[in-house]
């Protein structure tokens, strides 16, 4: 059967949240197709690579149906509507010829735009779940996370506008990558002008807390921010409710937030009501599941304060006691999520600990860089953690800082340790350097 072999590069990976990454395409090698028949029945297409989208939406995106005649033309077709789904890193595609000789066998290889993030909507005056759910009808591609590549951004943002055309609110929308926290992104969809900035903020029914102890900490994160009420509450979260959870007040609440043009220069000020509610004592702790370090180990080393005040600064000081400990056993990975339970009768609360331990890491090889022969064997001689053994992960920089306290070397003006962990094989191997 005369056949046809067709392979495109797509362009490289998407660069920063909501730039459109550079196409950049390769002419196409090729085999010249016999004079006599360009065109075969598409008998197969199969789509490999892809995780977050399933291949019946990815296919019906490329406009190919089994059956249907295609060649050059169209396979380029399909290939140019996939791109502009903005989804997808790279594609690669190929159309052979099927195993009874009737037709063309089309795979697909895809690689989807890494990260995505979750979606959340502002300012816009309609129902987000209505919101999602038209987004869905227009666009297969659309979910709970999306990557945030100018052609996804810009498509959703003027599916938004259409929407709410139809309720007559219309609008310009745009979508935006925020950080909620750090290392913590979204993509917000909101009103196409920027919200004014937050240029003052005042704070009413605090009496535990001074109210210059609480500018001092909010002014840094909230001022000359655009103005949201959902995102001048995370920072009320994230930057106020700490302040009170530290001298156990676990239910502050802030009822009230409101905002008003500022009458001395451009922006709003934001008006924030706080109910501090009552003060709550540390009840008892423990440790759910049965985890791979004794529990009452993991209770002695968090050194918890039960019966007295919860401040819960050292709550979270004691849960870091914790993971470094684990750390220090080779679960490198480790995490820990508290649970609270309140009780309004006795003023207490008690907490659950709740270890995702993640995988242990063992020693693999020492590797030392900066030392002639004589100074790496010393090295080698003083060096305690043994090859298989768990990885302690305090362990390189507690060994090269007792290097330098016992002057084991002349003139050493700099040490490092770079670890190189292996996620298959589950080893770190450590890096010594010396200068």
């Amino acid at each position: 059967m005369p056949w046809l072999l067709l392979l495109l590069l797509l362009f490289p990976a998407a660069g920063l949240p909501q730039k459109k990454p550079a196409r950049k395409t390769a002419t196409p090698a090729r085999k010249s197709a016999p004079a006599q028949r360009s065109e075969w029945p598409i008998a197969s297409i199969t789509i490999e690579g892809n995780r977050n989208y399933p291949a019946e939406v990815i296919v019906a995106a490329a406009g190919l149906k089994v059956g249907q005649l295609a060649g050059k033309k169209e396979f380029d077709e399909a290939y140019a509507r996939l791109v502009a789904t903005g989804v997808f890193e790279t594609i690669d595609y190929r159309f052979t010829p099927s195993a009874d000789g009737k037709g063309y066998a089309a795979v697909f290889r895809v690689v989807e735009v890494e990260p995505v993030y979750a979606v959340r909507f502002e300012g816009l005056n309609a129902p987000p779940e209505e919101l999602k759910a038209f987004l869905k009808k227009k666009d297969p591609f659309f979910g709970e996370r999306i990557p945030a590549t100018a052609a996804i951004l810009e498509r959703h943002a003027k599916a938004i506008e259409e929407y709410l055309a139809g309720k007559n609110r219309g609008e310009k929308v745009a979508g935006r990558v925020v950080s909620d926290k750090p290392n913590e992104f979204a993509i917000v969809f909101q009103p196409a002008a920027q919200p004014p900035a937050v240029a003052q903020v005042k704070f009413e029914g605090n009496q535990v807390v001074p109210t210059h102890v609480l500018l001092n900490t909010f002014a840094g994160v909230a001022y000359g921010l655009p103005y949201t009420e959902p995102g001048f509450r995370l920072l009320l979260n994230t930057s106020i409710r700490p302040i009170y959870e530290s001298r156990g007040r676990l239910q502050v609440s802030f009822p009230k937030v409101a905002a008003e043009p500022a009458r001395e220069v451009k922006g709003v000020v934001v008006t924030v009501a706080i109910q501090e509610g009552p003060t709550f004592d540390l009840g008892e702790v423990r440790v759910a599941g049965s985890p791979a370090i004794p529990a009452g180990e993991l209770l002695s080393t968090g050194k918890f304060k039960t019966g007295e005040l919860a401040n819960f600064d050292e709550v979270n000081a004691g849960l870091e006691r914790i993971r470094k400990r684990y750390r220090r056993e080779g679960y490198m990975r480790v995490d820990t999520r508290v649970e609270r339970q309140l009780n309004e009768k006795r003023k207490t609360v008690d907490l659950t600990v709740h270890l995702e331990e993640g995988p242990q890491f063992h020693f693999g090889k020492l590797i030392i860089e900066g030392l002639d022969i004589h100074g790496e064997a010393a090295i080698r001689k003083l060096w305690a953690m043994k090859a298989g053994k768990p990885f302690d992960a305090d362990y390189p920089d507690y060994f090269l800082k007792r290097v330098a306290e016992d002057n084991i070397f002349d003139n050493l003006t700099r040490t490092r340790a770079a670890l190189k962990v292996d996620e298959e094989n589950r080893l770190v191997d450590v890096t010594l350097s010396f200068r």
